[in-house]
């Protein structure tokens, strides 16, 4: 699943490390009432709609500062910067995550223009969750389902030279993290609890995960699995289902599934939230390289019912990182890093929903007279 590197946002990192803490807690979100639908004004661009970064900056209450005459922006608040955006890039850094836009950036009339579907899609949702209350789930996460990747005759990323493999590490962390959940208070259920597979085509196996999941009412479905790519790239990937007619990260052209809704879709915004938990956790447990928050119309995630994401926790086509995973201790550092994203996911959803006023009980009065 490994893909090339996007054209890097070396200058943003670099504002991003002068700029603002490196501080990988969950954003939490003050309780409030659902704002109106915005209307992004766009303008018609290369044959596609595009939203002036200066609208973002208004809409959020952001600055806008330049560098570079006009090819990189950042926009602050007061707590440091928020959004860092280059002219002709993919990849953008929101809140201190690398995170991929379905377009790339475009430098134009003076300033940076970022495609409408990415506005509405990605951009605006991870920055005020509360204007999208409504396409949230209704209820708290209770049951979720774990899906080790790969198993049985398929061993995944297979690394000769540590002489480890992607199926068992997969297993191994996701037992790990069901003892962990499950001390929580969530009910687990496992796609795998051995070295099986669901099918012996792939195509099968992957549709009967996401069968599993909608067979069993999962509320959350997290398939978990390690990278491969050439052997000096380390760090971690998050994927969730990519929103109809929004390129997948991938992908530079549209195709005949860019333009098709799967059931995976119906959760666009709880799975954008949920990923970016999840991306945020691994982070900041793990200490590891940044390799996106993305998006993908991956099979596993085509068909599920409920929000999901795939992650991608190290890479074992590096013979370092493979012998860091092949350590138990790094192992439960994965495990407990995507339980706080879960734990996290859950905690903002509470925060978006409407707390229950509680009734007024009036006062007691005195039987004595004055």
């Amino acid at each position: 699943m490994a893909r090339p590197i996007a054209r890097g946002l070396l200058a943003a990192a670099l504002f991003l490390a002068h700029s603002t803490a490196a501080d990988l807690a969950p954003v939490r979100l003050p309780p409030t009432r659902p704002a109106a639908p915005v209307l992004w004004p766009v303008t018609r661009l290369a044959n596609t709609d595009y939203v002036n970064a200066s609208d973002l900056a208004e809409r959020f209450g952001l600055r806008i500062e330049r560098a570079r005459s006009g090819s990189l922006l950042r926009l602050t608040d007061a707590s440091g910067v928020r959004l860092v955006l280059e002219d002709h890039n993919r990849d953008c850094y929101l809140d201190g995550l690398r995170v991929f836009l379905g377009l790339p950036v475009l430098g134009a009339k003076g300033t940076l223009w970022v495609s409408k579907i990415d506005v509405i899609k990605l951009l605006a949702p991870l920055f005020r969750p509360i204007d999208h209350l409504q396409f949230f789930p209704a209820n708290a996460p209770q049951t979720i389902v774990l899906d080790a990747g790969h198993g049985g005759s398929d061993p995944g990323k297979e690394n000769k030279t540590v002489g480890v493999n992607e199926k068992t590490f997969t297993l191994d962390v996701v037992l790990r993290l069901k003892k962990l959940l499950e001390a929580q208070g969530w009910r687990v259920l496992l796609t795998r609890a051995d070295d099986t597979r669901l099918a012996s085509d792939q195509i099968t196996d992957l549709q009967r995960r996401a069968g599993f999941a909608n067979q069993n009412h999962a509320d959350l479905f997290l398939s978990v699995h390690f990278n491969s790519a050439p052997s000096a790239i380390t760090g971690i990937e998050t994927y969730t289902m990519a929103p109809q007619f929004m390129l997948s990260t991938a992908d530079d052209k549209r195709d005949e599934m860019t333009d098709k809704a799967f059931p995976g879709n119906k959760l666009d915004y709880a799975n954008l939230l949920l990923g970016a938990q999840l991306h945020r956790a691994l982070l900041a447990g793990l200490k590891t390289p940044d390799r996106g928050f993305k998006r993908g119309r991956l099979h596993v995630l085509r068909f599920i019912e409920c929000p999901g994401a795939l992650v991608e926790c190290a890479y074992l086509s590096s013979d370092a990182e493979a012998r860091r995973v092949a350590t138990p201790e790094f192992r439960e550092q994965i495990a407990r890093a995507l339980a706080d994203g879960l734990k996290n996911y859950s905690a903002v959803l509470e925060t978006l929903r409407p707390k229950p006023v509680s009734p007024v009980t009036p006062a007691p009065t005195s039987s004595h007279t004055k």
